[in-house]
């Protein structure tokens, strides 16, 4: 690493340091870091600080200043629809683009996006003027995922949402941006339109209409620097006059600082509140004797509601399913969710009988420590972390994008 950059980081460390009323001998200790190194590096003194020990500094703060090191504004310029709290606009941001236009229905999200991103406009899509959009090179289109999703109707295009993607059809063909991103779940590659073509085949013609050619991928986040195993479906549509081939950002090989335990073990903010959503009295008294790692089946039979019970007496008609699972410290998180519900995903804390905080759950979703929930309900912060796009896989694909709009 260059040794100016070594600077720059050393006066974040600085800055995030007092921003978590955290002292160097603290840091030192749960860096790893001789106290020595610390005071040197945030003193400018860039050689005493190797690129290891820049990594277990990040790591300790909570913030991945090598991977997550944000670029200079490169000229290119993004439009965000249905972007929720803005978890990919935000990648996009780090990633050098200038998010020009934003666009999402839910009240909710309004006054967290304005706060850590910038304007974002408040109203159905299927109702904004097209013609009065800002140009933008890339336009995101993370459309809402119920319609595509194995845990919905998947009534696909059909349904009032899966028309949305229409909506973004429209927008290409007025504004011509070089890349428009559609993202989704995985649900979303067998979905069909109402003439049984899959969704991504759909879209491919749909593109290919318009003058776009399309590559689609099911990634997982945790292979970007996330610590959360999510799948998504990507698909990038290009301009066909724009030259080149686009290839899909390389996985990470070292997974090991993405655990629950890595996760968790770093200091939470001292300037905001932990807000945890408390469980329901049956879901509170069931966690506790689910051990870590494990799950409802677990539980001693007489401990159980009736429901469950009735699931237990035949596990094969209802495909055994993992309801309550809890992991461990040395797993990586299971998908965030949008409900937040103990049942259906491993919203539970590994060794305490509660729901992972706002702050916990944001983390699993790559927003760094100073991205800040602000408005809703605390259940509406769920819904809005668990919506989102983890912004370091945001992150990642706007700097693919950014490397191959640059021709290289």
């Amino acid at each position: 690493m260059k040794e100016c950059e070594k600077l720059k980081i050393g006066q974040l460390i600085k800055e995030y340091r007092k921003k978590r009323d955290m002292t160097q001998e603290t840091l030192s200790i749960i860096s790893g870091v001789s106290l020595s190194s610390i005071e040197k590096i945030e003193s400018g003194v860039t050689k005493e600080l190797s690129d290891s020990s820049l990594k277990k500094l990040s790591n300790a703060l909570g913030h991945n200043f090598i991977l997550e090191k944000d670029f200079e504004p490169n000229g290119f310029t993004a439009m965000g629809l249905f972007c929720g709290a803005g978890g990919l606009d935000f990648g996009f941001k780090k990633a050098g683009f200038d998010i020009v236009y934003s666009n999402d229905v839910m009240q909710a999200a309004e006054e967290t996006y304005k706060y850590n991103i910038g304007d974002i406009e408040i109203k159905d899509f299927r109702d904004v003027d097209k013609t009065k959009l800002p140009y933008a090179d890339v336009v995101l289109a993370g459309i809402p995922c119920q319609p595509f999703s194995n845990a919905g109707s998947r009534k696909g295009i059909n349904d009032l949402r899966g028309q949305l993607f229409e909506e973004v059809i429209k927008t290409v063909d007025i504004i011509k941006p070089k890349i428009v991103l559609f993202e989704n779940v995985r649900g979303f590659l067998s979905s069909k339109d109402e003439n049984g073509l899959t969704m991504p085949e759909r879209i491919r013609k749909e593109l290919d209409n318009h003058g776009y050619r399309l590559y689609y991928k099911l990634l997982n986040a945790s292979d970007y620097n996330v610590p959360q195993n999510r799948y998504r479906v990507v698909m990038i549509g290009v301009r066909n006059d724009i030259a080149g081939d686009f290839e899909f950002p390389e996985p990470i090989e070292d997974k090991s600082k993405l655990t629950i335990g890595a996760t968790l073990n770093k200091p939470l903010p001292t300037d905001e509140q932990v807000e945890v959503w408390k469980l329901s009295p049956q879901s509170q008294d069931l966690i506790q004797h689910i051990p870590e790692g494990g799950s409802w089946k677990n539980v001693e039979y007489d401990l159980l509601p009736d429901r469950l019970k009735r699931i237990r007496d035949n596990m094969k008609r209802y495909h055994a399913p993992n309801f309550y699972r809890r992991f461990s410290r040395e797993e990586i998180m299971g998908t965030v969710t949008a409900a937040g519900t103990p049942e259906n995903s491993g919203i539970v804390h590994p060794v305490e009988n509660r729901r992972y905080s706002v702050r916990e759950i944001a983390r699993f979703q790559s927003f760094p420590d100073e991205f800040k929930f602000l408005g809703p309900s605390v259940q509406q912060k769920y819904k809005l972390i668990g919506n989102a796009v983890p912004v370091n896989l945001g992150f990642s694909l706007g700097k693919a994008l950014r490397e191959f709009l640059n021709g290289k």
